[in-house]
């Protein structure tokens, strides 16, 4: 009997605190499962978008093989306004506007790389930067590419940095400064890219000495 006096103590110990929090309980949980199927949702969304963000940007690749200028505009822009938060925008961009420097159309490379500055993560953004103003460089628009290059960039992009800055001050006749630059690029750029080393040397070489 004592047992069943403890057990019903219990019983009615645990209906006041239910009646105490049992609401507030069912509200976090009720929070909780919706946070999961929102989480699974967005998880849901992101696989789908990347999917097919991949298949535009295979026709991007398709038409850049082929160097069909006006296919590798419309696929690019088609990709870059439908899944432009994807990495797959950024790649575009940066694949275009190679493809269409390279055919002479600098106002859409110009345009592609400026969108992926714009909107692309560090990685994509410094590399565009980089070509960009290589383009302004052609376009003899040396101090619009300095200004790109003018803000430190992280550790990997340092010596493409300096390196485009040594092209854009040489071309101004900026001949120290064109040597400090390069300098810094060889300094930063280490031994682990002997070609590219080459080339920033054979160019240091061709501004003499100070």
């Amino acid at each position: 009997m004592a047992y069943d006096l403890e057990e019903q103590e219990q019983l009615e110990n645990l209906k006041a605190w239910w009646r105490q929090y049992g609401n507030a309980l069912t509200w976090v949980l009720i929070v909780a499962l919706l946070a999961f199927a929102g989480w699974n949702g967005w998880k849901y969304w992101e696989r789908k978008q990347a999917g097919e963000a991949a298949v535009l940007y295979e026709q991007v690749l398709k038409a850049a093989e082929a160097r069909d200028i006006e296919r590798i505009k419309r696929a690019a822009t088609d990709l870059e306004d439908k899944y432009g938060r994807t990495a797959y925008g950024q790649m575009s961009a940066l694949v275009a506007g190679r493809v269409l420097y390279d055919a002479g159309d600098l106002a859409a490379a110009k345009s592609q790389l400026q969108w992926a500055i714009d909107h692309g993560d560090q990685e994509y953004s410094h590399l565009a930067r980089v070509r960009l103003a290589g383009v302004l460089l052609d376009e003899k628009a040396y101090d619009k590419g300095l200004a790109l290059l003018k803000d430190e960039p992280p550790a990997a992009f340092v010596a493409l940095y300096a390196d485009r800055r040594g092209d854009l001050l040489a071309a101004q006749d900026k001949r120290d400064d064109a040597r400090t630059a390069y300098r810094k690029a060889l300094d930063k750029l280490g031994q682990e890219e002997p070609a590219m080393r080459q080339i920033i040397q054979f160019k240091l070489d061709a501004l003499g000495t100070a």
